[in-house]
């Protein structure tokens, strides 16, 4: 944003204003990220097609999803201890990049108490819900 008028003198009232708008354009559009928190292992297949149900929820609630168990187990092996540990690393980086963390299901892992306790750790939101992508009180 430039912060002088057209003679170079400085304005920082037009900038203010002009950055003002551009905030509040941005309000408009806005969508939160949200950490998609739900069981991986055990059934996985089962776990993985309703953790792409959340997804598909939280998109239609107008947010921008994410769910870490669908993207590393692609790349990274599960069943090998330091390849695990790495992805969970991984997706602990991106929940403190969210706005909040989304719980589905009753059953809570240890990674999901993990994920959980950092969002508590960082004061980031949390919201539960039930596999039927119902909202409900802490489980």
């Amino acid at each position: 944003m430039d912060r002088y008028n057209a003679e170079g003198y400085p304005d920082p009232t037009a900038a203010e204003a002009l950055e003002n708008i551009m905030r509040e354009e941005k309000a408009k559009n806005y969508k939160p990220c949200v950490f998609i928190c739900s069981p991986f292992a055990g059934d996985i297949e089962k776990n993985l097609n309703k953790a792409r149900e959340y997804l598909k929820f939280a998109v239609k609630q107008g947010t921008i999803p994410f769910a870490p168990h669908l993207l590393y187990p692609q790349v990274l092996d599960d069943g090998d201890p330091e390849q695990r540990k790495l992805g969970l690393y991984f997706g602990m980086v991106w929940l403190r990049k969210c706005d909040e963390l989304w719980v589905f299901g009753r059953y809570i892992s240890k990674g999901m108490q993990a994920e959980i306790n950092k969002a508590s750790k960082h004061r980031i939101p949390i919201r539960y819900f039930s596999e039927n992508c119902e909202e409900v009180q802490k489980l």
